[in-house]
């Protein structure tokens, strides 16, 4: 019986993830966009950090505390839903779609398409290369990253086995164009045991990251947004000196965050923390330490 009814739970979830996300694709090409947007990435935020080298399709939904952009947050906290489409290929080549909707405010606040491709140096020394184009709604909310329209990825990974140092390399350019270093360190590893039968088990995936990069599209949102002058951390007068100090290529953020994930055949649910520490701050935006919450579900179709 037991059995019976988690296959049951199975099929439903599977069912509830398509309807969410068919749902959530509907409104994103039923609305009237000023087509400019939101840098998704191919794993799905799969913390596992694993890539399927065989055909498959991922569809996921997840929800999120407050939107963080490379170590940065908004004046206003932006809590978000998104939808995700992902189509692998054998060869290593990859397509993906996200729709963004940040709570209470447009239908569909972003979509973003992308592709790239996978590969594989040794069983050890894996990474990729992609390329996002970001589409903002007329009416979106006013996050940090719609000051960028474009994003090429460059990620390398290597595990050293007591641990998995990741590198990834991010040129976004549009209205402002930045560069962005992501090193994070991380150890994942599964339980012995399992929770409903013998198909599932709990992960856990800690990680400790740090960012650095330049900070032109924070000037670059005062700009664009300085009609905003109820958010008193924003500024509203043009500043050369932030200007010539966001050029500069500083360290941006720590952080530390905590995966935990249900894990069954074809799907995953995962609950993360992280606690973000932002540094080299400018006066544009008065960020402060933060503590983020993100809710995950995919399911995998072989």
């Amino acid at each position: 019986m037991a059995v019976k009814q988690v296959k049951q739970f199975t099929i439903l979830m599977k069912y509830l993830c398509l309807l969410f996300f068919v749902a959530a694709s509907s409104t994103v090409f039923a609305a009237d966009f000023d087509l400019r947007l939101f840098a998704g990435k191919h794993t799905l935020v799969a913390d596992s950090d694993t890539i399927i080298r065989k055909r498959s399709i991922s569809a996921g939904v997840s929800y999120g505390s407050d939107v963080l952009f490379f170590g940065r947050t908004g004046p206003v906290k932006y809590p978000f839903v998104t939808a995700d489409l992902i189509y692998n290929t054998k060869s290593g080549i990859f397509l993906y779609g996200s729709a963004f909707k940040v709570l209470g405010y447009a239908p569909v606040d972003e979509v973003d398409v992308g592709g790239g491709y996978f590969y594989k140096f040794s069983k050890a020394f894996s990474g990729s290369a992609s390329y996002t184009r970001f589409f903002f709604a007329r009416d979106a909310a006013q996050v940090i990253k719609s000051a960028s329209s474009n994003d090429i990825n460059f990620k390398n990974s290597y595990d050293w086995h007591f641990l998995k140092t990741s590198a990834v390399l991010d040129y976004l350019f549009g209205k402002s164009n930045d560069i962005f270093l992501t090193v994070s360190n991380s150890k994942y590893w599964e339980s012995s045991w399992s929770i409903f039968d013998d198909q599932d088990f709990l992960s856990f995936n800690p990680s400790f990251n740090f960012i650095l990069g330049t900070q032109n599209f924070v000037q670059r949102y005062s700009l664009d947004h300085h009609f905003r002058d109820e958010a008193a951390n924003i500024s509203i007068q043009y500043d050369p000196r932030y200007a010539s100090r966001n050029r500069r290529f500083n360290m941006l953020n720590y952080s530390f965050k905590i995966p935990v994930a249900y894990n069954r055949p074809h799907y995953t649910f995962e609950f993360s923390y992280k606690y973000s520490i932002p540094v080299n701050v400018e006066g544009v935006l008065l960020n402060r330490r933060e503590s983020f919450y993100n809710l995950t579900f995919y399911y995998v179709f072989y």
